[in-house]
């Protein structure tokens, strides 16, 4: 089995010396130790690493992590880990699903607004006027008035 140092860790894994030993002080990861107590990982450790880095991308806080980091030793066939991977990934997608509908109103009001002052090329003192019958923003404007 391949033993690495800390240094050699954090270069694999793109994380800091710092950031494991903190993973390690939250019991995420747990570094074997040399006769003189110098830290030492392995494959495995590295695994955990960059899952532990996939997941906080995917918004996963490292209590969540560490829960589900837990069940490995009450879990041998791995069920219950992926029953609470699956209920978490639905939980974070519903969600992201929400911000991305409140994003795209966002977008959406920011597009006409743009749409508006790009209509208005000859100084910007009133509404285009009869442009509005035919833009595709009419509904929301708050200048229209249909005759």
């Amino acid at each position: 089995m391949k033993r690495y140092r800390i240094g050699e860790m954090a270069a694999l894994s793109s994380l800091s010396e710092r950031t494991i030993r903190y993973y390690e002080e939250q019991g995420l990861i747990k570094a074997g130790r040399s006769d003189g107590g110098q830290r030492w990982y392995t494959d495995e450790d590295l695994v955990y690493l960059k899952r532990i880095i996939e997941l906080k991308c995917l918004g996963f806080s490292l209590q969540e992590i560490k829960r589900i980091f837990e069940m490995k030793d009450s879990d041998h066939s791995g069920n219950l880990r992926r029953e609470a991977l699956l209920n978490e990934y639905r939980k974070k997608l519903a969600e992201d699903l929400v911000k991305l509908e409140s994003l795209q109103k966002h977008i959406d009001e920011l597009e006409w607004h743009v749409h508006q002052l790009e209509k208005a090329e000859d100084g910007f003192t009133e509404c285009p006027g009869a442009l509005c019958a035919s833009c595709q923003y009419r509904a929301r404007c708050t200048f229209f008035r249909s005759e």
